[in-house]
């Protein structure tokens, strides 16, 4: 069973990403906050849930949630500030969306840059003890899934309805069949083989 709080005295967010490791398509984030005892019997990070349990907690948590919002940072500027940073602007932003600040921020991870003067704790596999971050990351893979379906239509060599933009061999094969699309990141190792020609 998750925790439904880090701490109870501050109205408190839980934080999570998904997509950090794909080759393309946006990186999605996620701020939940939760009311106080809030619980669910399947609640978990989100990998350790099959698609069918992640859609029907989403619908949970987005009924029972106090505030949740969602955001992304594309494939360009990813590629322009890094994934790191690029992760943690997708949290900033869908923090700046909730319609009531937290008082406190927990993350999903070892690292986070400062939400203004809020204070906030890096909790490593968060999304497998608390409930917010568990939210959060259910929430930013439901929705980043959606939209990599979206793309899937507009290049559906890339298997992207199945892989979701992750570096599988059936992505790679069609990277080298097909070459990069306007969705790809490109300051990722796309291929095994760049390493070895030195791009």
């Amino acid at each position: 069973m998750l925790l439904s709080h880090y701490q109870d005295l501050l109205l408190e967010a839980g934080c999570d990403e998904a997509g950090r490791g794909c080759l393309a398509g946006p990186v999605f984030a996620a701020a939940v906050i939760l009311p106080a005892g809030f619980s669910h019997p399947v609640l978990n990070d989100s990998k350790q849930l099959n698609a069918a349990n992640r859609d029907m907690l989403r619908g949970v948590i987005e009924k029972e949630a106090l505030y949740f919002a969602v955001a992304s940072v594309d494939n360009e500027e990813i590629d322009r500030i890094n994934i790191l940073k690029a992760s943690f602007r997708a949290m900033h932003l869908a923090l700046e969306q909730l319609p009531q600040q937290p008082e406190y921020i927990i993350v999903d991870g070892n690292r986070f840059y400062a939400y203004g003067n809020v204070p906030h704790a890096c909790i490593v596999q968060g999304d497998g003890k608390y409930a917010s971050i568990a939210a959060a990351s259910i929430l930013a893979k439901t929705y980043r899934d959606e939209y990599m379906q979206r793309l899937h239509t507009e290049y559906p060599h890339f298997g992207w309805n199945d892989n979701k933009g992750y570096p599988t061999k059936y992505h790679r094969d069609a990277l080298r069949e097909h070459g990069e699309t306007p969705y790809h990141r490109k300051s990722f190792r796309l291929l095994p083989e760049q390493l070895e020609l030195g791009l």
